[in-house]
């Protein structure tokens, strides 16, 4: 939905005639006002709707599918993880549909592009940028309040889905919910919040690189499909060229070849989040790397805690919100440099 002309002073009189004295509306301040601003525009937006009517269609698939086969899933006691039943709604499948995480890989790229893609130049195109900068509004405030108002509301959502899967699994189950499925859940929860991020920071920079919505939008796209189709067969093509005769390598070499090859991949934001929610998910994951049969044979086959599984996608974690703070950071700096009058 594009944003319609209309300044903070009238959204502020707005709120002061419904029920609120313009005293308070005022000293509500200008950030507060624009937040609540996006938060509306994003809900009546139709290509929200679609997508939210996406994911939550994609999440009701995976749960049925995920209760249909649950009573073999727990019942194998070969599984280490078949005791954690609320993990196993959202990683079990019979093969025919995804599991839910590995869905949201691809959905939540496009949820942060389609909120972030057209933040700043459809406001310069409709001429709503200049009666903002108009008023007392800094730059780093309104920035700050497109990014925050799009987390509040993907936030929101992920909450819900989440409280949706507790919820009915207790009612279909009746099985009472272990701590630690719960912190791995809302870690789940934070790490995918945290994915949505990166993207929107990313679209947001696009939306004020390019003066167009439709280039942005496009430019934005044709990242996420390089880095989740095309980067992954480059790498292997690239890497396979230099590479010599497997045979006459040796075992710590082929280590070493496998664990550069994963440390590239790792570059890509789609092979981290599937790392991190992989082993968060799976507490039987004891190492994201090549590993080899002495360590194998060692190894007692138990769920790890979940501060273990923790200090392993660490490094995940803040690649993640490294390269979202440097996007958003790339993105504040370009907008403070920007010449909004043309």
């Amino acid at each position: 939905m594009k944003s319609q002309p209309i300044s903070l002073k009238d959204l502020s009189l707005k709120q002061a005639k419904s029920n609120q004295s313009p005293e308070k509306a005022v000293s509500e301040g200008p950030f507060n006002v624009i937040v609540r601003k996006e938060i509306a525009d994003h809900i009546r937006s139709w290509r929200f709707i679609v997508l939210i009517g996406l994911i939550v269609l994609t999440f009701i698939a995976s749960m049925y599918v995920a209760l249909g086969n649950i009573k073999s899933s727990v019942g194998n006691t070969d599984d280490p993880d078949h005791v954690f039943l609320y993990l196993k709604l959202l990683t079990t499948t019979d093969n025919s549909i995804p599991p839910f995480h590995i869905f949201l890989s691809f959905l939540a790229p496009l949820l942060g592009i389609s909120l972030g893609f057209d933040a700043i130049n459809s406001e310069q195109n409709n001429g709503t940028l200049i009666r903002l900068m108009a008023q007392p509004v800094y730059r780093d405030n309104l920035l700050l309040a497109k990014f925050v108002s799009a987390l509040v509301i993907v936030s929101t959502l992920f909450a819900a889905l989440a409280l949706l899967m507790i919820g009915g699994g207790m009612l279909l189950t009746g099985v009472r919910m272990e701590p630690q499925e719960l912190l791995r859940i809302l870690s789940f929860i934070t790490m995918s919040i945290t994915y949505v991020a990166f993207w929107l920071s990313l679209s947001i920079l696009m939306s004020i690189k390019f003066k167009q919505a439709a280039t942005s939008a496009l430019t934005a796209i044709g990242i996420w499909l390089f880095f989740t189709v095309f980067y992954q067969i480059i790498v292997n093509l690239v890497i396979r060229s230099f590479l010599p005769n497997p045979t006459f390598l040796s075992q710590h070499e082929i280590m070493a070849y496998n664990e550069l090859v994963l440390n590239i991949l790792r570059i890509a934001p789609n092979q981290l989040y599937t790392d991190a929610t992989t082993t968060l998910l799976m507490p039987s994951v004891r190492s994201l790397g090549p590993i080899t049969m002495e360590q194998m044979a060692s190894a007692i086959p138990s769920p790890l805690p979940f501060k273990e599984s923790v200090m392993i996608v660490w490094p995940q974690v803040s690649g993640l919100i490294a390269a979202t703070v440097v996007c958003f950071a790339l993105s504040y700096y370009l907008f403070m440099r920007r010449e909004i009058r043309s």
